[in-house]
């Protein structure tokens, strides 16, 4: 009787085990969908208009999707497609070529996840060369993808004419790149902070964000072209404060950037649409680029100094035992490791000798 009751019980637990994990599967892929379709909405405050095409110089979805990818898993990407799909049915009615743009923008977040999984990349970004591939594989690169199916399609569909392609690509282009290389870092560090927030530097913090309330409006904003003061502001925080501060930062003038050359006035004042866009661009990626790879050598060279430190505690213990005549902890239980493997393997070869 017990072992019928036990067995109907691993039943059940088993049944529920097969019914839940495609039910957070679902889940997550809903989630995902949502944060794609809002970011898309946030995204399009900032939208410029290029040869008649509406295109944005930060795209944020492809940040929240390959984000999303790294968190849950590729099981969600039809989370990105359904988001996808909203997004442009917000815009214009769904034709039979929408299912070319939808499949683009979901491809390429997975050719971005799959390449960067391959090239060992880090969640955490804190090495140089995580900040290399997330730049030239899961922004350039794999954004290629979604850029040539949407202008493509247009071109094609004759909504575009053919002179017009190179320009219109390289604002999706550069727009979807955007959204990987700004939002795409702070989402993944947000997700990966673990336990209390510290405050030990809170006055250098408080300086700092003073500085950037401060110094970004006034590049941005101001007559004259001044938006260089922004990079010794980015590699203040990427030194100091690595990838989260110099993301936030990075964002934060991008985005004050992006809406004042909407309005053309500051910088961007007598600029005809491609040099407004062309400089928008060139500022946008030159500030992904300074805050990420910058923080990201800064975290590599931390850790390297902290193993460092560590491996000469550990020598200098090492040392200390032996000039007293002890042998150290670590070289003893290696010795006896050692004995206890020689002992092994002389009784289990024994056996085989006799």
């Amino acid at each position: 009787m017990a072992e019928a009751v036990r067995s109907v019980s691993d039943g059940s637990v088993l049944v529920t085990r097969r019914f839940r994990q495609p039910l957070e599967v679902l889940l997550k892929a809903l989630a995902v969908a949502a944060c794609y379709y809002v970011s898309g909405r946030l995204g399009l405050l900032g939208r410029l208009t290029v040869e008649g095409v509406i295109v944005t110089p930060i795209w944020p979805p492809t940040g929240v999707a390959v984000a999303a990818l790294f968190v849950f898993g590729a099981a969600v990407w039809p989370g990105i497609a359904v988001g996808s799909f909203l997004i442009i049915a917000s815009l214009t009615t769904p034709q039979l070529t929408t299912l070319v743009t939808v499949a683009g923008n979901t491809i390429a977040p997975l050719c971005a996840y799959l390449m960067l999984r391959r090239a060992g990349f880090r969640v955490g970004i804190s090495r140089l060369r995580d900040g290399v591939a997330l730049v030239f594989l899961g922004g350039l690169g794999a954004m290629l993808i979604s850029a040539t199916a949407g202008v493509g399609l247009q071109v094609v569909t004759g909504g575009l004419g053919t002179g017009q392609f190179w320009s219109v690509w390289l604002a999706w282009w550069v727009g979807d790149a955007m959204g990987v290389l700004l939002v795409t870092p702070l989402l993944l560090v947000l997700v990966g902070a673990t336990g209390p927030l510290r405050l030990r530097r809170w006055k250098e913090m408080l300086c700092l964000g003073l500085a950037a309330l401060i110094v970004v409006p006034v590049a941005v904003l101001g007559d004259l072209s001044l938006l260089f003061l922004v990079f010794p502001l980015l590699i203040w925080v990427a030194l100091r404060f690595q990838l989260a501060g110099s993301m936030l930062c990075a964002l934060f003038a991008s985005v004050l950037t992006t809406f004042e050359a909407n309005t053309q006035q500051g910088a961007f004042l007598h600029l005809s649409p491609i040099e407004i866009m062309t400089k928008l661009q060139a500022f946008n990626g030159a500030t992904a680029l300074t805050a990420l790879l910058l923080s990201a050598m800064a975290a590599e060279q931390r850790a390297t100094r902290r193993s460092v430190q560590s491996a000469c505690r550990e020598l200098a213990e090492v040392l200390e035992h032996l000039a007293a005549g002890k042998t150290p902890p670590e070289l003893s239980a290696r010795h006896a490791a050692g004995l206890r493997t020689d002992d092994t393997a002389s009784a289990t070869d024994s056996p085989r000798d006799v």
